[in-house]
Formats: structure tokens, sequence, C-alpha cells
């Protein structure tokens, strides 16, 4: 599905406004032509967006690598925790800039989404660094260390297209679709729709169109291009020969037609779909069309099962009938009353070439009209065994077929690959933050930088939560959620954490205090002439000290809603809440070095669990600093 220029501007400008302040956190390669980008932000949840040859977009979903991609480990190196700082459209061509910037650093990702497409990493001189496939024809070439030329302009803007542009229609020999679709640089289906819409003729020559006809593509045109780049959507989903998505319906009530909520929704359906069966179809073995027969074989042969069961069934019932019948003193199949009976059950007589058949339910059974009811039931209930043994040969042949589709899944399952996707969590509010419940079950959140702890002071703070700080420099703020009367066993668990995610940890300071006061003691502004940094608040009034003698915190994986979640805190209620638990203590490796540590460690005690947990995940409930590994056990939520 070709991503239209007119929709690239829309994707653009709605993209930048949900990425804003967003850093990258992570870089997935989806497939050769598919990077995925994880950007966070310290106080909104995550965002996942896909830069592909054929579009981007934000995503919901994440799909486990199918197939390398030659950029991703560059792009790593280059961008991680850089700020996607701007998304910019090349004029109304199918080509965005992406650029990221940070720690004195700027590079550009270049998309190109026409053709082929392709992705290039550019420094902030536009000079090519990496990219997707090199190309070398007349008009332009790119190249690693050459400088990034754009596409030429073949066409008008689409954006400032004015009345006297469509004059060249009065002069043209082209159809008016193939004008529209060349000039204007608009893809077949946006190039029909115009004309569905104001009702002319596509396939009409456009020196024959009249000046009504001429001005009413032009304003359709613009209509149509204010609608897609405005926002002003009723996107659809048509499933035809090709599934697409479009913003706006272009006269295509009659087709096979899905609503969508937006028309982001609709493309990460879409390309997302796209993308799995390129990737099934790259991971496809030689074999597998056999399993697909065998598989198709098994759910004709259980079909089978059901028909011939069901029909049983019905012959059994009217066998059953016909006791009845003979039971108020009907002895005769040609009886009025048995006719009758037979019709209200889908049944009848009927004669073929002089023979007697009973229908029932569509199947012949021949009888002796003759005969007595009690016969003609005893040959239903024959019938009806008969069809019951069929059954048994149906399911000896299912149970061979299953065989042989187990046997040749084991041989083949070495080569063959599914692609995996998943569901992107949406994340709890208080997950962007340090937290933890206490052992009574109280939740504690905490920042984890100057922005983090300025959000959880400004938006969470309630009247009845407690407000917790270290006293030292470089200390983050926590709050008790409502805490009226909170136990001292709570208020001293976030006391000891508010201490341990300090400065102290990184120093390995011990004998250390923290002190809660009430919300109403929280100034959110400096005194007269003051200043605060970012982060920080005055505090006045009574504080209340809670001595923290040693720094010691656990990791844990505990079970939420049918989903599993690393958090980080105090030993107790960690231990209480948790499947797992590791004891940390300052001083030891690197945070990265000790989270890959405590993941293997788990590992060995909750594999299934663990697998699906990122390294990234157990880095980021880890305190700045070094850790050393005390204690790996099973928690008493095990």
């Amino acid at each position: 599905m070709p991503l239209a220029g007119i929709e690239l501007r829309y994707l653009v400008e709605q993209i930048t406004k949900e990425v804003q302040d967003y850093y990258v956190s992570n870089i997935y390669g989806i497939t050769k032509d598919s990077i995925l980008f994880k950007l966070h932000h310290t106080e909104k949840p995550d965002l996942y967006m896909m830069i592909s040859t054929f579009g981007v977009w934000l995503t919901s979903v994440k799909i486990d690598q199918i197939e390398p991609n030659r950029l991703q480990k560059r792009l790593r190196n280059d961008l991680l925790r850089l700020k996607l700082k701007k998304i910019e459209q090349v004029g109304s061509e199918r080509v965005a800039y992406f650029t990221f910037a940070g720690f004195d650093k700027e590079f550009v990702i270049v998309g190109e989404f026409f053709g082929d497409g392709n992705i290039l990493l550019c420094n902030n001189k536009m000079k090519i660094l990496a990219l997707q496939h090199s190309i070398d024809v007349k008009h332009r070439k790119l190249g690693v260390g050459l400088e990034y030329v754009p596409p030429p302009n073949n066409g008008l803007d689409i954006f400032n297209i004015s009345e006297s542009d469509f004059d060249e229609l009065k002069t043209s020999d082209l159809t008016g679709a193939k004008w529209i679709g060349r000039t204007l640089g608009l893809p077949k289906k946006y190039a029909e729709g115009i004309f569905e819409i104001a009702k002319v003729d596509s396939k009409k020559i456009c020196n024959e169109f009249t000046i009504e006809e001429i001005k009413k593509i032009y304003e359709t045109t613009k209509e149509v291009v204010t609608y897609v780049v405005t926002g002003k959507h009723e996107p659809i989903i048509i499933h035809n020969e090709k599934t697409e998505v479009l913003p706006v319906n272009l006269g295509k009530s009659g087709q096979n037609i899905t609503q969508v909520n937006s028309f982001i929704e609709g493309l990460d359906i879409v390309f997302t779909e796209d993308i799995i069966e390129k990737g099934k179809a790259v991971q496809t073995s030689g074999s597998e069309k056999k399993v697909k027969e065998l598989e198709s074989q098994i759910k004709e042969q259980e079909k089978a099962i059901e028909i011939v069961k069901e029909k049983s069934n019905y012959i059994t019932k009217v066998a059953n009938l016909l006791f009845e019948m003979i039971s108020k003193g009907i002895l005769s199949i040609e009886d009025p009353r048995t006719q009758e009976m037979l019709e209200n059950h889908d049944s009848k007589i009927i004669k073929e070439k002089g023979i007697s058949l009973i229908v029932i339910h569509n199947q012949k059974i021949q009888i002796n009209s003759k005969s007595s009811l009690q016969s003609i039931a005893s040959v239903l209930f024959n019938e009806a065994k008969r069809q019951s043994g069929a059954v048994k040969s149906i399911e000896q042949i299912k149970e061979n077929t299953l065989k042989k589709l187990e046997k040749l899944q084991n041989k083949t399952e070495s080569e063959k690959n599914e692609v995996i996707i998943s569901d992107i969590r949406k994340k709890n509010w208080y997950e962007r933050y340090r937290w933890f419940f206490t052992s009574d079950g109280l939740l504690a959140i905490g920042g984890r930088d100057a922005a983090s702890n300025s959000a959880v002071i400004r938006k969470h703070l309630g009247k009845n939560d407690k407000v917790f700080h270290g006293e030292i420099h470089g200390s983050p703020f926590f709050i008790l959620k409502d805490a009226e009367n909170a136990p001292i066993s709570s208020m001293n668990e976030v006391a000891h954490a508010t201490s341990c995610f300090s400065r102290a940890w990184r120093e390995g300071m011990q004998g250390m205090k923290s002190y809660w006061v009430n919300p109403e003691q929280v100034k959110k502004s400096a005194p007269s002439g003051q200043f605060l940094p970012k982060g920080s608040f005055t505090i006045e009034g009574k504080r209340n000290f809670i001595g923290v003698p040693s720094l010691k915190l656990a990791v844990g994986i505990i079970s939420q809603n049918d989903t599993y979640l690393l958090t980080s805190g105090p030993v107790e209620p960690i231990k209480k809440n948790s499947i797992c638990y590791a004891i940390i203590e300052p001083h030891g490796s690197e945070m990265v070095e000790t989270a890959k540590k405590i993941k293997i460690e788990f590992s060995k005690l909750e594999e299934e669990i663990v697998k699906d947990i990122s390294i990234d995940d157990f880095v980021r409930v880890l305190p700045a600093g070094q850790s050393q590994i005390r204690e790996v056990r099973l928690g008493n939520a095990s």
C-alpha cells in the first residue's frame, strides 16, 4: 500500500505532537526494511514508532525480529538516549527527515517512502553515514560518504495548487486520473477517488472536460487534500485483493469496508499485517505447504465427523418418534398422523422408481411402506448405528493424519520459525516512576530525576499522602499514597527507599536519615527573591526524621493483572509480593552488568516468566551506581 504525500504530511504533524520531549530508549530491527524505535518520556507512557521503507507510524504491537536489519547496530550506537527533536517532510514528496539530538550530537534519519523505499542515516550536514541500499541513477547518487540529495520534484506542489494550475487539463491528451496522478504525485486510489467524489469520468480525456468539470475536479482535489492534512478523517480499511487504509472515504461505500478509530491505527493494522505476511514468507520452509495441506485435511475430517454425527442423531430421533406413535395406537407409516409427525421433523415419505424412501434432513433411507412402524423404526436404528460406525472410521483416518502432521512438524521444526507479535502493554501510571507496594499494601512512588521529581509532587500528591525526602543533596521525593493512618512499617519502608535511591547509594554512604512531611508543608514555588531548580521544592514546618542505618534493596518480579512487572524497594515488601527476588547492596558492578546477572539468576528460578523481560527493564529498576547481589530466592508469591 503506497503512502501518499498528503498522508505523510498528516503523519509528520501528528507524530511530531505525540513525540515531544521523548528520547530513544531502544531500537529493534524487525525486517531488513523495518526498524522499530522505542521512545521514552519521564512522565508519559512509552511510544513505539516504526520507520519502514513504505511508511512511518506509531504502533501498538511489537514484532520479534524476522530477519537482520543492516542499520540496527549503527542506529543503536548513534541514536540511543537522543531526543527526537523534530520531523519534517521534504516539500510534498514522500520523504521525511527525523532529527535526533542530544549530548552535543545531532543525526538525521531520512525515510524515503516511494518506489522500493530507503532508510538513510546522516549527520547534521546531511552527509550519509549508513543506508539501506545505495542508488546510482541519472538524476542522483546515494552512498556512504556522499551528501544526501532528495529526489527531483516532477510535479506541482499539491499543498499550494491554484485553480490556474488545472488549465493544463484543457490541452492534455491524458485521461483525467492519469493527469492527477502524474502532475500531483497522488497514488491511483486518490486520483480515481477524486473523480468519483466529483462525479466526473476519470477515464475521460482531459481536453474533453468542460470548464465546469475542471472547476469541480480542482475544488474536490483541494477539499480532499485539506481533509487529509488537517485530520478531518473518517478512516476506513478496504478489504479487496490488497488491503489498504484511507483517512477519508473516497467514494468507496460499495466495497468491503471496516471503520477504524484513527488513520494511524488503520496504518498500524494494515502495515503490521504486511510485515507479518512478508515475515512468514521469509521464514517459510518448503515443507510448510504440506503441513497446511494436512491441517486442511484434518479440518475437513472434523467437519465430516460432525455432519455424520448430526445425521445419526436425526435418524435416531425419528426412530424414537415412530415408537411413540406405536404407543398411541398408530401402526402404519401411511397413517396421516404419522405423515404429519414426519413433516414436523423435516422428514417425509417419497417414492423413486417405485421404491419407498423416508427422507430425514435430506438423507434418503429405503423402507417398506407396508411394514409395521416397529419394523421401519428398526431399519432407522440400524442406519443410525451404521452412521456411528462411519464416524469411527473417519476418526481413525483423522488420527492417522494427525500422526503424519506431528511427524512432519517435528521434522521441520528447526527450519520453521513463527513470526511472534505481542501487544505493547499499556503500563500503569506509576510505572514511569520509582514504585513499590509496602508490606501493608500501600503504593509508594518516587522520582527518577529532576523532571519526574517535579511530576511526582505536582501531579500525584494528594491531601492524604505523606511526602518523603532524604537528608542529602541528590535525594528523590517519594510519596506514600493514602497514608493518613499509615502503619509505622510502611513509613519506615518508604524512608528506607528514599535514602537508597539517593546519591547515598552511589557513594556507599551508611547511617542515613530521611524525613516525612504532610502535603501542605510542600511549597511548589520559591520564597520571594529566590530560585528553585527543576524538581526542587520548599519544605516548611516540622520534619519527621526516620533513621536508615544501612542501604539494602531488593529487585523482584510481581504478578499483576495477568502480566509480570519488575519492581525494586526495601527487602521485606519485595520479598512478600514477589515471585522471585534478589537482594542488592552498594558497590560491585555497573548497572547493566548487575541487571544481566540478576536476569540470569532469575531465569534459573522462573525461566518462562523472565525470558519476556528485557535487560532494559532490569536496568530501569536499579539505583544509580554500582551494585552487588547478596542473595537470590523465590518470594512469598511464588
